[in-house]
């Protein structure tokens, strides 16, 4: 398993480096899914107010990938993003080459797109190239690109943490203006755009110097070999060295993309489709599509039946030769006369765990009680009540009891117990029970009603109006 950050992001492989951290595959225990995480690598100051800037950043978009949440550890920080498996521009490049110009202009609407809501936030990206422009695995279908890495955007009016001469960004994919010096703006993103659909369309890096002096020599030149003329009159309008004769918002150029992809050939039947792959790889051992994969459970081992106890047969012992020659006659079913079949002897341990406890040792054999001496002097005992055929009544004396009941397959005779049971029973006569007494009934109790008698409470009352009265008669002389 990975290290857990912060109690929550379980960091899986690393899937890519950028300039101030690397980006991890991530699990979330929290939202049980897998998320992107890039992880700071520096410390100053300088870079975790950039690292800070872009984790603040929240714009909502199919086509921006944009910080979702973050967390820190220690003197470690990180921010999350969804998890894109398709790799870069850069990555359907290495595979293709060149692309389709219908397949770009697809591309670039969805870049546009997501780039206007950027700018709607008043965010200039300032670093728009093929590498931060990644792609879903989405196979032969569809395309779904998404804008990333947002660590040197700024909003504009925000001050600048760079010196006014030092340029932030990419080499290659500079705007003129920026070269030199100038405050970020929106155009120079759309210049950005421009150089990226150059690359799409001739299958490498253009150069962004040349281009810029052919225009500021000779005006708009004609369109490459293999760009069609209505998509490249789309293209000059990005490029253009002067930021006023360029398109001034993302909104604009996708219109005018719009209306050029009309005019452009249709896609034949030898055109190769363009598949975008998974770059990221399978999960490490451990992890699955739901999350961390946790060892399964062993089932507890059962305990052995009795039916698969080694029998005393299969135990080397003197008497195994008697013990063969009597098998012919076991396997045959029939029983040696008096004798019954060899009970298994439990296994060690239940069904349900436990250890059976040794059986209990077998009870001494009761012996007859002497007879009364009152039976040698004569005294004749009344016979027995005969149990031939008839079956006592359940409250009898010599009543078989229903629990006691034998099992099968071992024989019970009640004869053994009866002259016992008739003994016991006989020995002594009844004694007769003693007559009831009825107590006699008790007098009823008189109640008294609480408080003082009568006798008292009358003079008590007598005394207490004349008080009031005397009372009430002093007020009135007042």
């Amino acid at each position: 398993m990975g290290e857990v950050f912060a109690g929550r992001y379980e960091l899986i492989d690393p899937i890519g480096r950028g300039g101030v951290g690397a980006v991890w595959r991530a699990w979330d225990h929290r939202r049980r899914r897998y998320v992107a995480a890039k992880v700071l690598q520096q410390s100053d100051a300088h870079t975790l107010l950039r690292f800070v800037r872009e984790q603040a950043l929240r714009i909502e978009h199919p086509h921006v990938l944009a910080p979702a949440s973050w967390a820190a550890d220690d003197d470690k920080v990180l921010f999350t993003m969804d998890l894109v498996s398709g790799g870069s521009l850069a990555h359907v490049i290495g595979d293709y080459g060149p692309l389709p110009p219908r397949f770009v202009c697809l591309l670039l609407d969805q870049l546009l797109s997501g780039l206007s809501t950027v700018h709607a936030e008043g965010v200039v990206h300032r670093d728009i190239k093929p590498a931060n422009i990644l792609m879903e695995a989405t196979g032969s279908g569809r395309p779904h690109l998404r804008l990333s890495d947002f660590g040197i955007s700024m909003r504009k009016g925000e001050p600048r943490l760079t010196e006014t001469n030092y340029v932030v960004g990419t080499p290659g994919y500079f705007a003129p203006e920026q070269m030199m010096g100038a405050e970020p703006d929106f155009p120079a993103d759309l210049f950005a755009v421009g150089l990226v659909a150059l690359y799409l369309l001739q299958g490498q890096k253009p150069d962004a110097q040349a281009l810029v002096e052919h225009f500021a020599a000779h005006g708009t030149p004609g369109a490459p070999e293999g760009i069609p003329e209505p998509l490249w009159q789309v293209l000059a309008g990005l490029l253009q060295p002067d930021p006023h004769a360029r398109f001034r918002t993302a909104t604009g150029a996708r219109k005018a993309l719009t209306a050029a992809v009309e005019m452009l050939p249709e896609t034949g039947p030898d055109d190769e489709p363009v598949e975008v792959f998974d770059q990221i790889g399978p999960l490490p051992k451990g992890f699955g599509p739901d999350g961390p994969v946790t060892a399964p459970q062993q089932p507890p081992t059962p305990a052995p039946s009795p039916a698969d106890a080694p029998s005393p047969a299969a135990t080397p012992s003197p008497v195994a030769g008697a013990a063969q020659q009597e098998a012919p006659q076991l396997a045959s079913g029939q029983q040696p006369s008096g004798q019954q079949a060899p009970t298994p002897p439990p296994s060690s341990m239940s069904e349900t765990g436990s250890f059976h406890l040794a059986p209990p040792p077998a009870p001494p054999q009761q012996q007859p009680y002497p007879q009364p001496e009152f039976q040698q002097s004569g005294y004749q005992q009344p016979p027995a009540a005969p149990f031939a055929g008839d079956v006592p009544p359940a409250y009898a004396v010599g009543a078989p009891d229903p629990s006691q009941a034998p099992t099968s397959g071992v024989p019970h005779d009640p004869s053994a117990t009866r002259p016992y049971t008739a003994q016991q029973h006989q020995r002594f006569p009844p004694v007769p029970a003693p007559p009831v007494q009825h107590a006699a009934p008790h007098p009823p109790v008189r109640r008294t009603r609480p408080g003082p008698p009568l006798k008292v409470a009358v003079p008590v009352l007598v005394v207490a109006l004349i008080c009031f009265a005397v009372g009430f008669w002093a007020l009135t002389q007042v």
